[in-house]
């Protein structure tokens, strides 16, 4: 079973970047705020039939929940509309990069401290070093990047 949740974790990595994509040159038409807003209204408008023939809870028990666990939906709404900004101008893997930079730097800490609940690992230097390794990854991703825009800037400029 693992497996095939590891599995489903791929396919919802290769579909975020497929999203992210998208929704970066949707947002060069329509703009950043309407993507991001089409992204979450027609996400909202599915999960509600998912809800209606197969939810199995109480969707009013989520007026019960602690304020600040409902922060996480602005976490969620600001990680897309900050992906949909910055795609378009350093690319796909380069804002997949750095999602996971932030990700693993925010994990390391919550982890650390236990924070909201989680389990106690603390930092070593074996989870510093693959955050480092990480950060080399985004700078050699990003280099080549910019690296491609200005020859594709003088290739341009020179026809």
């Amino acid at each position: 079973m693992n497996i095939l949740l590891l599995g489903f974790t791929l396919l919802g990595g290769v579909m975020l970047s497929a999203q992210s994509s998208i929704n970066g040159a949707f947002s060069q038409k329509a703009g950043a705020l309407e993507s991001t807003f089409l992204t979450f209204f027609t996400g909202m408008l599915i999960l509600a039939l998912a809800i209606l023939f197969f939810g199995q809870g109480n969707v009013l028990l989520l007026l019960e929940a602690p304020r600040w666990q409902l922060s996480a939906v602005l976490f969620g709404v600001s990680y897309l509309f900050l992906t949909i900004l910055a795609v378009p101008q350093i690319g796909v893997t380069a804002a997949s990069i750095a999602t996971v930079i932030g990700q693993l730097a925010a994990g390391m800490v919550i982890d650390h401290i236990g924070a909201f609940g989680g389990v106690v690992v603390p930092l070593d230097g074996k989870r510093l070093l693959g955050l480092l390794a990480m950060l080399a990854a985004l700078y050699f991703v990003y280099r080549g990047n910019t690296r491609k825009d200005v020859s594709a800037s003088s290739d341009s400029m020179a026809s």
